[in-house]
């Protein structure tokens, strides 16, 4: 067998001793690597580069489109970006895949037949990372999720579901409240979901889904999700399975991919042989499936459950009464690559194909949508601190473009004018809603006019927001 080129960073913190302990095993099961090493994390940023990464660094990735990353630090303070953020969106790795998997009972869980994999959209939503602070108290994070990105990662979710023989997708989303953002990624759904009859979708709201998914995770089988809600239920799904530390995870895109374990890189057991490398392992059994090894990902697997299952565990997991003997990290993986060619008796055994490429499962996108867009108006944002609502209302209310007038006058998301209550908490920052009467059609020289009005009257404006429709559906919230 040919060998596949991979991109190797061992990380800071615990992550040389896990990569070293996780290479030694896979290499030791067959694996056929040809491995190129690059430096990333807290050695990079201190040297001034607020990514982690060296530009040459990107040269190895793009070469070999694989990349088995260990756990980073981040530097304290302000001004560094995430390098998982960056690598995912500079790659376009948008699939994030955790499996959460229970191994009772030789890991403690109250879980013991969870068997849940969890796949995240991985570029957009708040993880964008577009924020503002707009006035004195006032902060904004933007939220964006897109049709073609809803349909890339919820069409993922079903091909995933279909190549490994799972019987269920779940969406989970708040589009009760976040009605067009998350409202979008549940329409999405529900459109994919008749093209796979065979297999039962479902919906959550993701706050009452949450509540099922930590309490009867049994009934959940793969689960689809925007980027936040992903991230932070995943992390869950994986500690109520057992640990946070067993939890592997795929970064899948059209044309590379990137593996590692969930959690972070914990500096205060940095070199002391104690870390347990089972997430970031079960990251590389990810990454073997993926090139197509994986016959090998099959030995490494069962190798690991079989060490489970005779009682050898790190501290993290060890428990009196249930395992037989306590060891590092380098021991856990001598023993590991002792049971090669084992089976677990116990533990369900995995089985994987040789040759056949397991995560990059076709998923697509429509690009080419068009609609009917109108203008109807703009949303103008102010800071202001200058009497109450109704002052506000009684001064706005005399600036006009055209037909385009005031309709209402909103503050951190609740209508304050006309018709608000003297009880409702303002702050210093004020939607001022300016729609064309009768539901007409405004243009940007009304918008310009009334921003040219805004500023000769003294208010400071600090955002705008134009109200569209799309096929003559109204494209903004209600103030």
């Amino acid at each position: 067998m040919a060998k596949t080129p991979i991109t190797v960073a061992k990380g800071d913190g615990i992550g040389p001793e896990i990569m070293n302990a996780t290479l030694n095993i896979i290499l030791a099961a067959g694996a056929q690597l040809d491995i190129e090493e690059i430096e990333i994390g807290e050695k990079v940023y201190l040297k001034g580069n607020d990514a982690g990464i060296e530009p040459s660094a990107w040269d190895s990735l793009l070469r070999t489109k694989v990349f088995l990353k260990a756990p980073i630090t981040t530097p304290q303070g302000g001004g560094y970006k995430s390098l998982n953020v960056t690598t995912r969106k500079t790659l376009g790795l948008y699939a994030n895949v955790r499996p959460s998997v229970s191994y009772h009972p030789f890991v403690d869980t109250k879980h013991p037949v969870m068997d849940v994999v969890i796949v995240r959209e991985n570029e957009e939503d708040t993880y964008a990372g577009i924020e503002y602070r707009q006035t004195d108290h006032v902060y904004q994070c933007l939220k964006l999720i897109s049709r073609p990105g809803s349909e890339k990662i919820v069409r993922y979710a079903f091909e995933y579901a279909k190549h490994y023989g799972r019987k269920k997708v779940t969406c989970f989303v708040k589009d009760n409240i976040m009605k067009m953002t998350d409202g979008i990624f549940h329409k999405v759904f529900d459109e994919i979901a008749t093209e796979y009859p065979d297999i039962v979708a479902d919906h959550w709201i993701v706050d009452i889904g949450s509540a099922k998914l930590a309490d009867t995770p049994e009934n959940f089988d793969v689960i689809v999700m925007p980027n936040l809600y992903g991230d932070i239920l995943s992390d869950v799904a994986a500690q109520i399975a057992g640990s946070v530390g067993l939890a592997g995870s795929a970064n899948i895109g059209d044309h590379c991919a990137m593996f590692e374990a969930i959690h972070g890189s914990a500096p205060r057991r940095a070199g002391q042989n104690l870390a347990n490398p089972s997430g970031l392992l079960l990251g590389a059994v990810q990454m073997l499936v993926h090139i197509g090894q994986g016959d090998i990902a099959s030995k490494v697997h069962n190798a690991w459950l079989k060490t489970l299952e005779d009682g050898i565990h790190t501290y993290d997991i060890f428990k009196e009464g249930v395992s037989s003997k306590k060891v590092s990290t380098s021991d856990f993986a001598e023993a590991i690559i002792a049971r090669i060619g084992q089976m677990p008796t116990k533990l369900k055994a995995a089985q994987y194909q040789a040759g056949q490429i397991g995560w990059k499962l076709g998923a697509t996108a429509k690009s080419d949508y068009k609609a009917d867009k109108k203008l109807h108006g703009v949303d103008i944002y102010l800071s202001w601190t200058k009497g109450s609502a109704n002052d506000l209302g009684a001064a706005l209310s005399k600036i006009q473009a055209g037909t385009v007038a005031l309709t209402g006058i909103s503050n951190r998301g609740v209508k304050v004018s006309p018709g608000g209550l003297k009880e409702t908490f303002c702050s210093d920052h004020w939607r001022c809603r300016y729609l064309a009467s009768d539901n007409g059609v405004a243009n940007h020289k009304h918008i310009i006019d009334l921003l040219s009005s805004f500023d000769n009257s003294g208010f400071e404006v600090i955002k705008t927001e134009n109200l569209y429709s799309f096929d003559g559906e109204v494209a903004y919230s209600t103030l």
